[in-house]
């Protein structure tokens, strides 16, 4: 299967905690859908210890995977937000 753009999109958006509103990545993401899933090589700022788990409520927000041979986090629905 194809893997994803390594050069990827320009477009830079804030990832937030959906409960206590702590910023977790900066991502560049493509297309103008929701987040459905961050491809690891695309995150620019992790601001993260684990990447799952949120530093400040501990809530888990996303889930270790492959997604066409490269890893990714899906995220869980409604626990993040973007901008």
């Amino acid at each position: 299967m194809a893997k994803p753009n390594k050069k990827g999109p320009v477009r830079t958006v804030d990832i937030y905690c959906a409960g206590c509103r702590l910023q977790l990545f900066k991502y560049r993401k493509g297309g103008k859908g929701s987040l459905v899933k961050c491809f690891k090589e695309r995150i620019t700022q992790d601001f993260t210890t684990n990447q799952i788990n949120c530093p400040h409520c501990e809530q888990e927000f996303a889930r270790d995977t492959l997604v066409r041979g490269a890893p990714a986090l899906k995220i869980i629905g409604g626990k993040v937000t973007f901008k």
